[in-house]
Parts: structure tokens; C-alpha cells; sequence
């Protein structure tokens, strides 16, 4: 396999329009992880993927706006979850497909991101999500932005779950190694202070 392989192009959705609970209500794309802010990592490692790249955010817009093509937000107030924030992210997406990922994984490299699209370029009309061991992760994911009615709907019948959603429209899954390090969540004060150990 090579990274040079021609793919579609595809939207890019950084999810930062959480409430931050584990961070005491800090906006965590902006906290600073290896001198830059967690964002900063994911706009380099996603930059030249796509000529529309929307974060999902929903305060300091001011402060994410150098890291965007396009600025979304939740259309409920009170932080209702990350799939408000997909939502508003295939809603606005310029391309045939929404590549997701959480802004707190900035050790994700290269060659998974290509792995997934050229998985979902291999399933077009399916969901993708990440998978290691028997856990999903919903938020590193591809979706289709055909898929956007289905997920209003799933919306408005109260579902809350994008993985639920993305299961029941039969998500194809790409497996990663268990425990695989790329997948980390930095998403405590802890885990942001644990020194590198993957090459940024």
C-alpha cells in the first residue's frame, strides 16, 4: 500500500464543541499539549487532506478560526454531544464524504488516515468507524454526507448515539491493534501531562 494512492477528496470535521467535563469546563482543543494548543496538532496532521476543513465548535471561535475553511456549532444550546456537532458537520460539508475525528487524538498519523479513506472509499455508501479489540469508536469515523437524512431522523426520534446510528445503517469497521496508541484520548489533565512516546 502507498500514501501516494489517489483518493476522492473528502470534508474533514474536528470535533472541539464539547463542554470539556473532564477538563473542569476548559474548551479542550485549545489546551496545549507539546507547546501548541491540541488543535494545532490535528490541523497539521489534516491540512492537506482537504480543501474544506470544518471544526466544530462552540466558544473561542475567534481562537479557532486560523485552523479552519469552516466554523460550525451546535444548533441546541447546552453542549448536547458530539452528534450535534457531526450534524452540523455534514450539514456544511462541501464533499461526498465527512471524515470525523475528536480534536483530543493528536498522535493519530498518516497512514490511519489514509487506511480509512481508502477503506470507505471501498464502501462509499456505508458509514466507517474505527475498531480495536470489540470497541468501536464513533468519533474517528467516515461518513457519508448522503447519510445526513438519516441521521436528522435518527436526531429527531431522540437517538444521541452516532455509533448506534452508524451500526444500525451497517458501519463497516476498520480494525486497529488493540490498546493501539494512535487512538489515544487525551481527555484528562493526566493523560494531556503523560510525556510523548509517538512521534508527533
Amino acid at each position: 500500500m502507498t500514501l501516494n494512492t489517489p483518493l476522492p477528496p473528502c470534508s474533514i470535521l474536528l470535533l472541539a464543541g464539547g463542554r470539556g467535563q473532564r477538563m473542569g469546563g476548559q474548551d479542550k482543543g485549545l489546551l496545549q499539549w507539546h507547546g501548541e494548543p491540541l488543535i494545532a496538532h490535528l490541523h497539521r496532521k489534516t491540512r492537506a487532506l482537504s480543501d474544506d476543513l470544518i471544526i466544530s465548535c462552540n466558544r473561542n471561535q475567534l481562537a479557532y478560526t486560523p485552523f479552519a475553511d469552516q466554523l460550525v456549532g451546535d444548533d441546541e444550546i447546552g453542549f448536547p454531544g458530539p452528534l450535534a456537532g457531526i450534524r452540523a458537520g455534514l450539514n456544511a460539508a462541501r464533499h461526498t464524504h465527512l471524515l470525523v475525528l475528536p480534536c483530543d487524538v493528536p498522535r493519530i498519523d498518516a497512514a490511519l488516515l489514509h487506511d480509512m479513506r481508502e477503506t470507505a472509499s471501498q464502501h462509499p455508501d456505508k458509514p466507517l468507524m474505527l475498531r480495536h479489540g470489540e470497541h468501536w469508536e464513533p468519533l474517528l469515523c467516515i461518513i457519508p454526507v448522503a447519510l445526513s437524512g438519516e441521521f436528522e431522523k435518527a436526531w429527531n426520534e431522540g437517538e444521541r448515539s452516532p455509533g448506534r446510528i452508524m451500526r444500525q445503517l451497517g458501519a463497516t469497521a476498520l480494525q486497529c491493534p488493540e490498546n493501539d496508541p494512535r487512538l489515544a484520548n487525551l481527555n484528562t489533565p493526566e493523560l494531556l501531562s503523560t510525556p510523548n512516546t509517538v512521534s508527533d
